[in-house]
């Protein structure tokens, strides 16, 4: 199983093929990583962040909530702008993904790579400007961890669980902190502060992720 992101502990959800078909649209993947990454956001926001049109934002935004992908948030924003966030919990592209008919198995693959292209692209930000628009001590907390080893498949299914359930309690030991000098931080394990290029100096909502 391939967790998406897990904002918090509940059941995870597996992504079906409308879902799956939903987020195959590259904006729609991108506007779901940025209320994961910075929680709750307005179209009007995101479409700044992201370089697009409100009017784009808000119609792929209610495309996701559809699917319970994205909700507004309740007793926030107005008749003119409304506020939406990420709902709690994983979502997965599993093995009940990969075991689909042709059309789940392709809109998978489109989600899953797409994913991975923005995780690639978090940790490239994070190397180009991190220098720029952190500083020395966040740097210094940052980890960018590679390990080899040759075993099996089950004893790679063994330090995957693993791993997955140390990271997880963790992420929840640290998850409501938070503080005045918390920004949001990605861990894959690499572990390193998130850098939004078109804001480098905000900090955005402390919103802690695992990925696996």
């Amino acid at each position: 199983m391939e967790p998406l992101e897990e904002p918090a502990r509940h059941a995870a959800r597996p992504l079906g093929l409308p879902a799956l078909k939903a987020l195959s649209h590259p904006l729609r993947l991108q506007l779901l990583e940025m209320l994961s990454r910075y929680g709750a956001q307005t179209a009007s926001g995101l479409a700044e962040r992201l370089g697009e049109s409100s009017g784009s934002t808000s119609y792929h935004l209610r495309q996701l909530a559809k699917h319970s992908l994205v909700r507004e948030v309740p007793d926030k924003g107005n008749a003119r702008e409304r506020w939406w966030e990420r709902p709690p919990g994983p979502i997965t592209v599993g093995p009940e993904s990969r075991q689909g008919d042709a059309a789940t198995i392709s809109a998978a693959r489109i989600v899953a790579r797409q994913f991975e292209q923005n995780r690639a692209q978090a940790l490239e930000d994070f190397l180009r400007f991190g220098d720029e628009a952190l500083g020395a001590d966040w740097m210094d907390a940052a980890v960018l961890n590679t390990s080899n080893l040759r075993v099996s498949r089950e004893q790679l299914a063994d330090i995957s669980d693993r791993v997955v359930a140390f990271l997880g309690d963790i992420v929840e030991e640290y998850r409501d902190i938070g503080g005045p000098d918390a920004r949001p931080v990605q861990m894959h394990f690499n572990a390193f502060p998130l850098v939004d290029p078109g804001h480098p100096g905000t900090a955005g909502t402390a919103h802690q992720e695992k990925t696996t």
